[in-house]
This record gives C-alpha cells, structure tokens and sequence, in this order.
C-alpha cells in the first residue's frame, strides 16, 4: 500500500498545519509563513500558452483543503484549474467551456490572418 504524502506548512493563526498532498501537487516552494490556513493551497504544475515570449494563458490544478464556503470561480476545497489572466477557478464543465471559446477564437484569428494575407497580396 502507497504511504499518503503529507506536508507541513506554518500558518500565521495557527502554527505548523499538516496536510495530505496530493500527487499532482507541484510543492510549496514559495510557501509564506504568514498565510493564514484558510488561504493554503496546493497548485499542480503549470500549463502556459505562451507567443514570442509572454504567456498569454497559464492554467493550474488547484485546492485550498481548509477554505470556507468558496464563492464561485475562486476556488475551494474541491480540486479545479486556476485560469490566469482570467482570476477564476473553474470546475470541468466551465472548463471545456471555455476551450471551446479558444477554439473559436482561434477560428477567428485564422480568419484575420487569411484577411491580412489577402490584403497583403498572398504573400503570407
């Protein structure tokens, strides 16, 4: 039997907090002493969209084990994807939402691009 992973994190109201951690948790590297328990979370590694060097997107798993009764899209004890530049949590039904809104759009760019290039003479 796998041994359940634990970690120990001080918290600033409420001294040292173990936690289990789960397995896609990516650590607490940059874990501030001074959160307050209810503000600890556990973050999987992260999957950027990047272009020429700025990340447009960076999507994370994401749980905050001790948070209170979580207003939507801003996280909870149930594990979603932290969406950034959006600020949001999403659960999988949002989501798939909104991969299919980039799926659109990018038909959108690819649309743009055709313009350009048809009005840069097709020499795209």
């Amino acid at each position: 039997m796998t041994e359940l992973r634990t970690v120990t994190l001080a918290t600033a109201d409420h001294g040292d907090v173990v936690l289990p951690e789960p397995s896609w948790c990516a650590g607490h590297a940059h874990h501030d002493p001074e959160t307050l328990r209810v503000d600890l979370i556990h973050a999987g590694p992260a999957v950027d969209l990047d272009h020429r060097g700025a990340t447009l997107f960076s999507a994370e798993l994401v749980q905050s084990p001790h948070a209170g009764p979580a207003s939507p899209y801003l996280g909870g004890r149930t594990p979603g994807v932290s969406i950034h530049p959006l600020g949001q949590t999403l659960n999988p039904t949002d989501l798939y939402c909104l991969a299919a809104d980039l799926d659109r759009y990018a038909d959108r760019l690819r649309d743009l691009a055709d313009q350009l290039d048809t009005l840069a003479g097709g020499e795209g």
